[in-house]
């Protein structure tokens, strides 16, 4: 079992102590991201309240992750179709 590490890391000017498993650059990339988010939101709403920033950003990340898990269902669900189409047809050759 691997030792959890704590990483310090800086989202919308307050920073946050981070323990986990995970590497240390993804857990600083996904800290980036909700950064970014919320400062990308801030720009947009007049809404100065850190906290509705935060639920602001969480709805947009939330919305991102949804729309990502459809697609990906559309796309696993058109390969499936493919493929029963193509045992089809091969079950359809007539053997020697």
């Amino acid at each position: 079992m691997e030792d959890k590490k704590t990483l310090r890391v800086n989202i919308y000017g307050t920073e946050y102590p981070i323990r986990g498993i995970a590497d240390e650059k993804y857990i600083l990339k996904v800290a980036e991201y909700v950064d970014a988010k919320m400062r990308e939101i801030d720009q947009k709403v007049a809404v100065k309240s850190a906290l509705k920033v935060a639920i602001l950003a969480a709805l947009n990340i939330t919305d991102e992750l949804f729309r990502e898990r459809l697609e990906k269902e559309e796309l696993v669900n058109r390969y499936e179709e493919n493929i029963n189409n193509l045992l089809n047809r091969l079950q359809d050759i007539p053997t020697i």
